[in-house]
């Protein structure tokens, strides 16, 4: 059952852990099992987390911020966390939301400027992207609008 819940997509440990218990499986049974899936190395909450921010980053264009809170919801610990996180740099995640922020200002550039800001923030900010970035972000389309 274990290797079956692996094989569409990597798991962190509490995930797979609940998912052996709803199936059944004893609490002694499944961390036995899933002990032997992190010996084999096929069970790394490092690695699950790794994965997780690159493929929300480069597919969603979620935030660190929203990236965290979806790890803590699958059980990674906070230290794991932490550590992926660093990884990412600042200024890599302030050239995402402006290259999300510019794709919106291109398609909504026929509209009031309050319009534009406003479907601009909220997408950032459903993405997870604090004030100061988009205030950044904002200032920085507001001077460059002769560009676009």
């Amino acid at each position: 059952m274990a290797l079956h819940a692996l094989a569409p997509r990597a798991r962190s440990r509490a995930e797979l852990h609940t998912h052996l218990l709803s199936r059944g499986v004893d609490e002694t049974n499944a961390a036995g099992v899933l002990d032997a899936l992190e010996l084999q190395g096929l069970l790394n909450d490092l690695e699950f987390a790794k994965i997780w921010t690159e493929s929300r980053q480069r597919q969603k264009k979620l935030s660190k911020r929203v990236i965290s809170s979806e790890l803590r919801q699958k059980g990674v610990a906070q230290d794991i966390i932490d550590e992926v996180l660093m990884a990412v740099d600042d200024e890599d995640e302030y050239e995402m939301a402006f290259a999300l922020a510019e794709k919106k200002y291109r398609a909504s550039s026929h509209l009031a400027d309050d319009v534009i800001y406003r479907r601009i923030s909220s997408l950032l900010a459903r993405k997870g992207f604090g004030h100061q970035m988009m205030a950044r972000i904002m200032n920085q389309l507001r001077l460059g609008d002769e560009q676009f």
